[in-house]
């Protein structure tokens, strides 16, 4: 299960309305950094057969199967503090994070 904030939901919707079109958002993970994977968000106009999609009340995440491993019980947040806005993904799954924030390890 994936979780989404009211506040994260919605810039989503903001950010695809703003686009004028998507179905969503792909959320994924990737393998980089020093930790090893770091988290993806791209927009969806059309999903992959494979997808999983994840409803959240108007917002449809689309997962891939490899990635719903590591994100099982993932909550997206979007946070503001000082100058720097952005989505904060927490994930009760992650063993570690590298000194930079943009990976972590499972």
């Amino acid at each position: 299960m994936i979780n989404v904030t009211d506040i994260a939901k919605n810039k989503f919707l903001e950010h695809i309305k703003k686009r004028g079109r998507g179905q969503g958002v792909r959320l994924g993970v990737k393998t980089t950094g020093c930790s090893g994977l770091a988290y993806v968000l791209e927009f969806v106009d059309s999903p992959d057969e494979t997808d999983i999609s994840v409803d959240h009340g108007g917002l449809k995440f689309y997962v891939d199967p490899k990635s719903m491993v590591y994100l099982d019980g993932l909550t997206v947040d979007f946070q503001k503090k000082g100058l720097n806005e952005g989505f904060e993904f927490i994930n009760p799954n992650e063993k570690d994070r590298c000194g930079c924030g943009e990976s972590f390890r499972i």
